[in-house]
């Protein structure tokens, strides 16, 4: 009887085990397919497949209803053969993604180097205090072209000026309106005062069409 006893017991300790083995791989496996389901549908279904195959709800349901069962030794060959597969599928979405974030990566680096190569320092030098000028000052075009080439400023050669110029990325509209904003609140000017000085050669130098802007914005 004893000999009987433990037998029983070594049997029901192997099925114990089987089963939390079984829910808890199961289980896991149903988080993981549901959640590749939305970034990678092959992986997500094979590891949907793989927690059928392991949850005992589904074997039940499947023995129940179809009359097939699977054998513990057949259920591990199925399992391995599923595990395989999905860590191959994997490795080639891996792969795929770290390919398709590469290749275009390289692609910029190697267009940057070729137009930073192309392009003299001293225009990109231009092109920098022209941004500087533009954005935190908010200067005119003209403004900003006739300090970078100012023998009292910034003494660029014309062609770099110009290059700046062309390639600054600038709102002169919203720099005509901060400054007549800057008029209007720090020195309580009017708006015919504040057009002149925006398009007065000893001032902002902006353009007629840029000044009217600012005064119809003026008090936006």
């Amino acid at each position: 009887m004893n000999n009987e006893e433990q037998n029983q017991s070594k049997a029901h300790t192997k099925i114990t085990i089987g089963l939390v083995l079984s829910w808890g791989l199961g289980v896991l496996a149903a988080i993981s397919g549901v959640t590749l389901l939305f970034s990678q549908l092959l992986t997500g279904i094979l590891m949907l497949l793989l927690a059928a195959v392991l949850l005992p709800p589904v074997n039940k349901f499947v023995a129940d209803k179809l009359h097939f069962s699977i054998s513990g030794g057949l259920k591990f060959v199925v399992v391995i053969i599923l595990l395989g597969v999905i860590g191959a599928t994997m490795s080639t979405d891996s792969t795929s993604n770290s390919n398709t974030n590469t290749v275009p990566s390289a692609e910029r680096a190697g267009n940057v180097e070729a137009e930073d190569n192309s392009v003299p320092r001293e225009y990109k030098s231009a092109l920098n205090k022209a941004a500087s000028y533009a954005n935190t000052m908010h200067m005119s075009k003209r403004g900003v072209y006739d300090q970078l080439v100012s023998d009292y400023g910034e003494k660029f050669s014309a062609e770099a000026a110009q290059y700046a110029i062309d390639n600054v990325k600038a709102d002169w509209n919203a720099n005509a309106l901060a400054k007549a904003k800057n008029y209007q609140n720090t020195m309580n000017m009017s708006p015919s005062a504040i057009h002149d000085q925006l398009t007065s050669e000893y001032g902002e130098k902006f353009t007629q069409a840029e000044a009217d802007y600012a005064i119809q914005h003026l008090n936006d």
